[in-house]
């Protein structure tokens, strides 16, 4: 599944192509990947300007002029590719529904707008979905409630994290930032990462974390984010960036998928085991 960083190189590639779009029509082979009445589709789709994308946690939010929301999750297969007559774009599991003709027999919904162009959702395995919203609706819904907050926002300190973590005092700490409903869009490869460079063990459990090593934590999340954006994403086997290309962040980990190479900070070996039920990275050395 799509990581934070992929998921905001796709908004900015749709932010770039599709705002300011006129849908003209809309279609659908899928009730799963795109459930929604046609009569909604048919009174706040059609005909609407998209007037903005967002992304919250790991979902895209495609605003409408109507007021109303597609509510997007790519899912493990999912793949957006905007086709104009002059460029294209690809963002999503890397197979040829990217470069060949759509569409094609993974294409679960079809955008047509009124210049010509098309965005389409493609999805093999038919987990993703496009759900249609009132957006004042958005808010209310459950993932959004439970959620918690921005890793990239400017207020997302040290403090806001620290307090959040006293409702996981007896955890891991790899457990909590993993954990949707503490800190949003973080993921495997970036809690190792941020870890490493906080030089705190995985397996440490919460109560134990001063409020400094927690500061320094947040600067880490938000600089291993950063960087990931910046290169594009991180899941290179099966991601790609708002460029069509394969996210290059894993050339410059520090930590994952490292084991048995050199620390870069100290040189010792670093080793993988599991925290958390999940495959982790770290360096015995600084990570203690």
């Amino acid at each position: 599944m799509p990581e934070l960083p992929e998921v905001e190189t796709v908004k900015r590639g749709l932010v770039r192509l599709v705002v300011g779009k006129k849908v003209l029509e809309t279609s659908s082979d899928s009730p799963k990947s795109f459930p929604n009445p046609d009569s909604e589709v048919q009174n706040y789709v059609l005909g609407a300007v998209i007037t903005d994308v967002q992304r919250r946690a790991k979902v895209l939010l495609i605003h409408l002029s109507t007021g109303y929301t597609f509510v997007v999750h790519l899912k493990m297969t999912g793949q957006l590719v905007y086709v104009a007559q002059d460029q294209r774009f690809g963002a999503g599991h890397p197979n040829e529904s990217l470069v060949s003709s759509l569409p094609d027999k993974s294409t679960r919904v079809i955008l047509t707008f009124d210049d010509g162009s098309h965005l389409y959702f493609n999805d093999q395995r038919k987990f993703g979905w496009m759900r249609l919203l009132p957006t004042i609706s958005v808010p209310e819904i459950d993932f959004m409630k439970r959620v918690g907050p921005e890793p990239l926002e400017d207020d997302f300190t040290g403090k806001v994290l620290y307090e959040r973590l006293q409702r996981r005092k007896t955890t891991t700490i790899k457990a909590a930032i993993l954990d949707q409903s503490v800190l949003a869009g973080v993921g495997n490869i970036y809690a190792d990462e941020s870890l490493w460079g906080a030089r705190i063990h995985p397996a440490t459990l919460v109560k134990h974390l001063s409020p400094p090593e927690v500061q320094m934590l947040v600067a880490e999340i938000k600089f291993v984010m950063n960087l990931a954006i910046e290169k594009g994403g991180s899941t290179d086997r099966n991601y790609v960036n708002a460029e069509g290309k394969r996210g290059s962040y894993i050339d410059f980990a520090r930590v994952f998928r490292r084991e048995g190479k050199l620390c870069p900070r100290c040189g010792s070996i670093i080793e993988k085991t599991r925290v958390a039920g999940r495959g982790t990275h770290l360096c015995p050395s600084c990570q203690t």
